[in-house]
């Protein structure tokens, strides 16, 4: 017989990214009442990474709790990109049900197919969201159409079918359960979660089980390892047995224990299956282990986490100018900082190469990789990296690469641009979708290492009015090779500064990425070539003195602005013989051979 927990109910909140759902767990914290009328609160308070607040993205999954009729509501507010996907995975061991947030203009789009399946997969209830019903170009009726399709065609049960349907504005914070009738609060929301979404549920004869979802650090306890209890209860200064992946246990002590309330942790002194907690003392964990009974250690099924599908090396700076910027040079430092982060990120491998400096980190796609770099060169860390390469893996005697769906949203002028440009990278158009809106959705099958480098194009063809999004689609044969950048790179002959004068008369010769002034060594890439050779240039020549006078001789100097390209440019740019070079303060292009 199962015992249920009634004062509880774990959520987590998945979308598609940029469809609101930070936006609409603001509105529910300002509603339970967790701040005072008078207190200053930043908007998307749960985006508390800097990262997080530049990007307008959710990187971290993360959990808090709030209140309502006597009621414990656990929420768990997770990415919207399906570059973080391992965040989802491991967040929906945590929890019974989920809210699904869709846009009312855009529909379901390719992380709402992903989230949506793994939460079917895992036999949790749903709840759908229609959001942002305010929108000019809401389409909330035609749009709850698609959803249907959406859960049909992931074949979701007549259970899960039966979802009830909310229509929110999270801006203003009000729901309803009819599009014609304004809501005035987000009341219907909180009602439907807790007449929809099933309580815990445990077995009372069943020892202590915890499953470890997340880790977190505190400057005074430690590492604390973040998880649900499963079954039974756990209090501080029990004894306990931690079980590791490999089946190994290893006896271990709970110093401290915490629960949620609002957005923080508090002490508690006991808790029991149902919650979500925060233990410390166990030092050695890891995502997916099991706190267990110390008498009778029971296994919960791990984690499981899909296979990475992108890699790049990751390798101590050589350039001339390492040790400038930066606090930490070493390929020690790189590496242990990369083994830290394998603690807490579970969608990322780490593994050595031939070169002892070296390292090959894989991950999910470029996104996950670039917003691991720049973590890392915030923290003080200098290192070069190299052009991510898809992982491949044969199969009685095939050689197969990873696919993915994309989904490409622009006017309808775009497509003949879209559609040659995908098609070159050996994409297949499976449908086009016309709103009559003017804009049409464009869904291609392409190779993962198709995508590299043509999001910059996609903005240009469509004069940064397309939306571009895509989702990891299983295995195929490999299709073929795929011309990479048309173009060639400015090379740097010589250690010195960049100058105007120089820069003048190279100008009819590319475009440059270094302005006046700025620092340059050889073998730094200084611009892009018209031509698809790299051309070696003198970009520190200065004018020479002479006694003759002229009036006009230097204002007919006009430069072109350096292009600035951000590290996510910068790693499509690059080709294989080209390095990143990544300082806390700058980042610049190499050759891996130094000499021009």
């Amino acid at each position: 017989m199962k015992h249920e927990r009634p004062d509880i109910r774990n959520v987590a909140i998945i979308a598609h990214v940029d469809h609101g759902k930070t936006t609409l767990v603001d509105a529910m914290l300002w509603q339970s009442g967790i701040f005072r009328a008078n207190e200053t609160v930043p908007e998307r308070i749960l985006d508390s990474l800097a990262l997080e607040r530049e990007k307008g993205i959710t990187i971290m999954a993360k959990n808090m709790a709030i209140r309502y009729r006597d009621v414990k509501l656990n929420l768990v507010d997770t990415p919207g990109h399906a570059d973080f996907g391992g965040e989802v995975e491991r967040t929906l061991a945590l929890v019974d049900g989920v809210l699904l947030l869709v846009d009312a203009a855009e529909g379901p789009l390719p992380q709402t197919r992903f989230v949506l399946g793994k939460a079917l997969e895992a036999h949790l209830t749903p709840v759908v969201v229609v959001n942002k019903i305010d929108r000019q170009d809401a389409r909330p009726r035609e749009v709850l159409d698609e959803i249907y399709d959406l859960f049909i065609d992931l074949d979701a049960t007549e259970d899960q079918l039966d979802f009830p349907v909310l229509y929110t504005d999270a801006k203003r914070g009000t729901a309803t359960e009819d599009p014609r009738v304004p809501g005035r609060s987000l009341a219907p929301l909180f009602e439907t979660l807790l007449r929809t979404i099933p309580p815990p549920r445990s077995d009372p004869e069943a020892p202590l089980q915890i499953l470890i979802a997340s880790l977190g650090y505190d400057n005074y306890v430690g590492r604390l390892a973040i998880g649900r209890i499963v079954n039974g209860a756990v209090r501080p200064g029990d004894r306990v047995a931690v079980i590791k992946r490999d089946g190994s246990v290893e006896p271990a002590k709970i110093t401290l224990l915490y629960t949620y309330e609002g957005l923080d942790r508090v002490e508690a002194a006991e808790a029991a299956a149902g919650d979500l907690v925060a233990l410390a003392g166990l030092e050695e964990i890891g995502i997916g282990e099991t706190v267990a009974d110390l008498e009778r250690p029971q296994p919960l099924p791990p984690i499981r986490v899909d296979e990475p599908t992108v890699a790049m090396i990751f390798s101590a700076s050589a350039s001339p100018f390492s040790g400038r910027d930066g606090q930490f040079v070493t390929s020690r430092h790189l590496r242990e900082r990369l083994d830290k982060e394998l603690l807490t990120n579970v969608s990322i491998r780490v593994e050595s190469t031939d070169s002892p400096s070296a390292s090959r980190v894989s991950g999910r796609g470029e996104l996950q990789l670039a917003i691991l770099i720049e973590t890392i060169r915030r923290e003080g860390y200098e290192l070069e990296v190299g052009k991510p390469e898809v992982i491949t893996k044969s199969v009685d005697g095939s050689l197969l690469e990873p696919m993915e769906q994309l989904t490409a949203d622009c006017p309808e002028e775009f497509i003949g641009a879209v559609t040659q440009r995908v098609g070159a990278r050996k994409g297949q158009m499976l449908r086009v979708v016309n709103h009559g809106t003017g804009r049409v959705r464009l869904v291609f099958k392409i190779p993962t290492r198709g995508l590299i480098g043509y999001r910059a194009e996609f903005l240009t063809d469509t004069k940064g009015t397309g939306l571009l999004n895509h989702l990891f689609d299983g295995w195929a044969p490999w299709q073929g090779d795929i011309r990479g950048r048309a173009t060639g790179a400015l090379v740097s002959d010589r250690d010195g500064q960049a100058t105007a004068y120089a820069i003048d008369h190279l100008q009819p010769r590319g475009e440059f990425f270094v302005a006046p002034g700025d620092p340059v060594y050889e073998g730094m890439v200084v611009g892009e070539h018209t031509r698809d050779t790299d051309l070696p240039v003198n970009i520190t020549k200065e004018k020479k003195l002479t006694n003759m006078r002229s009036s006009t001789a230097d204002e007919a100097i006009q430069l072109v602005p350096p292009r600035r390209m951000s590290l996510e440019q910068c790693l499509e740019w690059i080709r294989e013989d080209e390095l990143v070079e990544v300082t806390p303060k700058a980042l610049r292009l190499r050759k891996r051979e130094p000499s021009a």
